[in-house]
Formats: C-alpha cells, structure tokens, sequence
C-alpha cells in the first residue's frame, strides 16, 4: 500500500493502485480542522462486481500399495492412461491434461503401539497425478464431479476440488479503483452540503488490497484474500481520500 497526491481535479479514470474491503463498508469520515483553506475532509469509498472464474485446475489422484514394488507400478502403469482417455472421452484436448512423475513410499511394519519398524518393509505405495487447466470451468467443474465413477473401474482415484482463477484482474483494477474513488466523492459531497460547505481539490488517496471473496461473502482480510473454491466471485475495492473544504 502507499499514498499517491493529486494537485486538483478528479478524475473517473483516476489510476489508484489496488483497493481493500468490502462495498458494504461504510465510509469513514473527518474533519480535518486549521483555517480556512487548511480545512479537509477524508471518506472511504467502496466498489463492488460479481465476476466468473475463466481458468480452472483441476488435479485428480492415482495410487497403488503392493508388497512388491514392479506391482504397484504395473497397476498405476496400466491405470493412469485410462483416466487420461476417460478424460479425452469428456471432451477434454489432450494438450490439457498434464501428467506428473511417480511418487513412491515404502511401507513398514509398525508394532502394537503404532510405532513404525523401518527394518521390516510390508510394501510400497506408488502416485502419480494429472492435472487440468483449461478455461471451459463449467465443463471441467462436472467432469470434476463425475470423475469418482472411475473408482467403479477398480480404478483408485482421488479428485481434488478444483481451483477456480479469474485471469482479468489486472483489467479490472483500475476501473474498480475509480468506481470506488467515484463513491468517495459523492461520500464526500453529501457530508460536506450537511454542514453548509463544499469539497474542492483532492489533497491525499490512500489505497489497501483487492479482496476476491466468495459471491455474497463478509469475509475480509488486511493482507487482501483471492478466493480460488467459487466458481463466482465478488471482487471489492476500497479507497480512503481526502478533499479540500471550501
């Protein structure tokens, strides 16, 4: 965060870095008292839009245990391209889906107690993941959910909730900041017509961090938050700015 001081004038297309908090905050405000034309009055102005995810990833799990070791990889050898052509079958471009090197673990015993005798092995555990990143989110969110059939196959998959992205921030930013600014003026108007003035050149603007919440969320957090579990989301800017009083 930093503060950035204007000469006069305000503009919509003001340039203010990224905003904080939710559009339901109401603007905080203050006089700022010295002689005439020291006077100022600071208010926080808010910005709200609903916006759809258009990135999603989505990771779904392969693993095997056997008591021995060419076992476990024959089965997850034979298994992870199936699921890669399951995937396929879905409508899902080849150049889509990634998949990742094995992951080995090799089990032990572990006497009554639980505790694990490393000098005796009982078998080994093998993983191997796919990931998708595609901007068909609808379409990955409902083969996400239908991916679990492959269990029926005998196949041991895990599906992972997907992580929604939205990769137009940077395009929305700025209008969000000056819709936000734009709330601040009016904010600042109403206040000073209440006590018989009027606002003049803008002396300070003072910016915190976007929060990307769930749609409908009250959740906030200081260091900004990036919600990545909806497929909807709400983004919010937050401005703090003071004006001159006349």
């Amino acid at each position: 965060m930093g503060d950035e001081r204007f000469g006069s004038g305000f503009g919509a297309g003001i340039a203010l870095a990224i905003g904080l908090v939710l559009a339901s905050v109401i603007g905080g405000l203050a006089f700022v008292k010295g002689k005439r034309g020291d006077q100022m009055i600071t208010v926080t102005g808010s910005a709200r839009k609903r916006i759809k995810s258009d990135l999603v990833i989505w990771k779904a799990g392969v693993s095997y245990q056997a008591p021995v070791l060419a076992d476990a990889y024959q089965s997850l050898s034979q298994n992870v391209p199936r699921v890669k052509s399951y995937l396929i079958g879905k409508g899902i471009p080849e150049n889509q889906i990634t998949i990742s090197s094995i992951s080995s673990q090799t089990l032990h015993a572990r006497n009554d107690q639980g505790e694990e005798n490393t000098g005796q092995i009982t078998g080994y555990s093998l993983r191997q993941e796919l990931e998708v990143r595609s901007n068909d989110v609808d379409k990955i969110a409902k083969i996400a959910r239908e991916a679990t059939e492959l269990i029926n196959q005998g196949i041991l998959l895990e599906s992972m909730a997907p992580a929604y992205h939205y990769t137009k921030l940077g395009e929305e930013k700025i209008t969000m900041l000056a819709e936000a600014a734009k709330d601040a003026k009016v904010r600042a108007e109403k206040v000073a017509e209440s006590t018989g003035s009027s606002i003049g050149s803008l002396r300070t603007a003072r910016m915190g961090v976007l929060q990307i919440t769930p749609a409908d969320s009250n959740e906030v957090s200081d260091s900004g938050m990036n919600d990545t579990s909806s497929l909807e989301k709400d983004i919010t800017a937050v401005v703090n700015v003071g004006f001159e009083i006349n």
